[in-house]
């Protein structure tokens, strides 16, 4: 068994698609759109297979900080290295550092950013 996909609501569906892309060189389905219901997605899709469903509805609620359910994302992107180079390019494009670059008692070498809708991204290696 394996996890297929995750999908995340989200208010802006071609900003967040377009940030996946630009940062992580995810490929992206086209559009899907269910007229009846107002439902838009698209899949974007990692080199490694992995899947993420990007979707959009209208009347979504707020996000409450700190809440039971989705906690972060963990993409690996390489070594120590590129960890710290892609802190370096959030930063630079005005993206916040939450926490890191440091290594956590389980052992886990990581940063913590934001997508732009507030959805956290722990970058670690592999």
């Amino acid at each position: 068994m394996h996890i297929e996909h995750v999908a995340i609501w989200t208010k802006d569906l071609e900003k967040m698609k377009a940030f996946y892309e630009k940062y992580f060189n995810v490929s992206s389905t086209e559009l899907y759109h269910n007229k009846k219901t107002g439902f838009k997605s698209y899949f974007v899709s990692f080199d490694s297979g992995s899947r993420l469903e990007l979707t959009s509805k209208q009347h979504l609620s707020n996000r409450v900080a700190d809440s039971l359910g989705y906690t972060h994302l963990a993409i690996s992107v390489g070594t120590k290295a590129d960890v710290d180079a892609y802190v370096e390019k959030f930063l630079t494009d005005g993206f916040p550092l939450l926490n890191g670059p440091r290594t956590t008692g389980d052992g886990y070498y990581e940063a913590v950013i934001q997508d732009p809708e507030g959805n956290l991204i722990e970058l670690t290696t592999d």
